[in-house]
């Protein structure tokens, strides 16, 4: 796959230059620096060509910014991943002792991959004729384009310049038909450590601090038969905890990234139980129809485990989801890397029941003798008589009813009706959906 890294100092436009090349508002954006910390990874095309778009953080030195190094580890596996590498300066700024620092990073790889000069903010003519400044850099033949990422101009040339060193057409959003399962929970549960320990690789920056991972970060997860996107995202904070714009940012793109995912995976910290924000992003996916994985991290530091304590665990989650009653729990602990691979399992166990078709023979076979030992309770001297049942093609399980007074079908009934299904049908994690049609 043809792949372009945007790399430079904090605060120049990287995120805005990957939005506007991969077409959407993906990364977050803000005159605050910093807020980029882990490689954005995104898909665009340009006269017939795909490719992908990483976008980095900041590159810093010598600062007082906790996540520097890791920021800058990251920045330079983006850099030994791409194929064109957009070293991008401020126009507006000028020539700054960063831009320096980091063209000395970037000269041991002017041999081995194109490196282009992105001069961005040069919305005026006096802007766009001063970057030739840039040149001072000393990258050899690099070539500096005058952009503006916020407005677009010039970045049609150099996108020409880019796609030119690219043999193939490459493919088009190769991961669009994967399932997406999406890693959510409040700040410092573990997720990005649980994204890491899966892939194998430091994804996602990981650190003790609340709040480390600021966007939803999304990565192919490929091994032990299992193929799937997954996306490591922010932190869940109540609203009234959200003091900054870029904390509300990421708490949109965390909930874009569960109305997107097939199945969500709510981590929970087993030291402190669960709390009111870990049941609101539950019954949150349940709302939106998703399949529900609930994984208790951090179990290692539980003393005095008994037989009970984890049943127990289970039993207080499951008080306080109620009515919400289908999701599975796991406990696990990332650090010692205990029952991470059953967690696996489990979360495509659920995947596949949220796509499972039951044949309509089967499922009437099933219910209508259900139905019969305990039939519809008498509504208003009238007796309702259901007939028949069929699942309908949704991307969850709905199952239609067909009866001659759906409308006296009291919930308590379709309680019982998803409870006998649920004993008949694998459909762990999933919400049921139950309509009642007239026949």
């Amino acid at each position: 796959m043809n792949t372009i890294a945007i790399v430079g100092r904090p605060n120049v436009g990287k995120s805005t230059l990957f939005n506007r090349l991969v077409g959407r508002r993906q990364a977050i954006m803000d005159n605050q620096s910093g807020v980029t910390r882990d490689r954005h990874y995104g898909y665009g095309d340009w006269t017939g060509h795909n490719f992908t778009v990483i976008d980095t953080g900041g590159y810093v030195h010598n600062s007082d910014d906790i996540f520097e190094s890791e920021i800058n580890r990251q920045v330079k596996l983006a850099i030994d991943e791409a194929d064109v590498v957009l070293f991008m300066v401020d126009a507006d700024a000028g020539l700054h002792g960063l831009d320096e620092e980091f063209a000395q990073v970037l000269r041991r790889y002017i041999d081995k991959k194109p490196i282009y000069l992105v001069a961005n903010k040069a919305d005026t003519n006096l802007r766009a004729h001063g970057s030739g400044e840039f040149y001072a850099l000393g990258l050899g033949d690099t070539e500096v384009f005058a952009i503006s990422s916020q407005n677009g101009s010039g970045t049609g040339e150099l996108l020409d310049a880019i796609v030119s060193h690219f043999d193939e057409v490459g493919e088009e959003e190769p991961n669009s038909g994967l399932p997406r399962i999406a890693i959510l929970g409040r700040p410092n549960v573990g997720k990005s450590s649980f994204v890491n320990l899966l892939l194998g690789e430091e994804r996602s920056i990981v650190t003790d601090v609340a709040g480390t991972t600021r966007d939803s970060i999304e990565a192919k997860y490929s091994a032990f038969g299992h193929e799937f996107m997954l996306v490591d995202t922010a932190g869940l904070r109540r609203k009234a905890r959200v003091n900054e714009d870029v904390e509300f940012y990421s708490n949109m793109r965390s909930l874009r990234a569960m109305e997107a995912s097939d199945v969500c995976v709510i981590l929970l910290d087993a030291s402190r139980g669960i709390e009111a924000q870990d049941v609101a992003i539950i019954a949150l996916a349940d709302k939106n129809r998703k399949g529900i994985v609930i994984l208790v991290n951090k179990w290692d530091l539980i003393e005095g485990k008994e037989t009970n304590t984890a049943r127990d665990f289970e039993a207080k989650i499951k008080e306080k989801i109620a009515p919400i009653a289908y999701p599975p729990v796991l406990f696990i602990s990332v650090l010692n890397k205990q029952r991470v691979h059953k967690a696996l399992e489990v979360i495509m166990e659920v995947y596949g029941n949220k796509r499972r078709k039951i044949p309509t023979s089967q499922l009437n076979d099933v219910m209508l003798k259900e139905i019969e030992k305990y039939p519809p309770p008498i509504q208003k001297g009238k007796m309702v008589r259901i007939k028949y049942a069929t699942q309908l093609p949704t991307h969850n399980p709905v199952f239609a009813f067909f009866c001659n007074l759906p409308q006296y079908i009291p919930d308590s009934y379709a309680r019982y009706l998803e409870n006998r299904m649920r004993e008949h049908f694998d459909f762990t994690g999933v919400p049921i959906g139950l309509a009642f049609r007239k026949k």
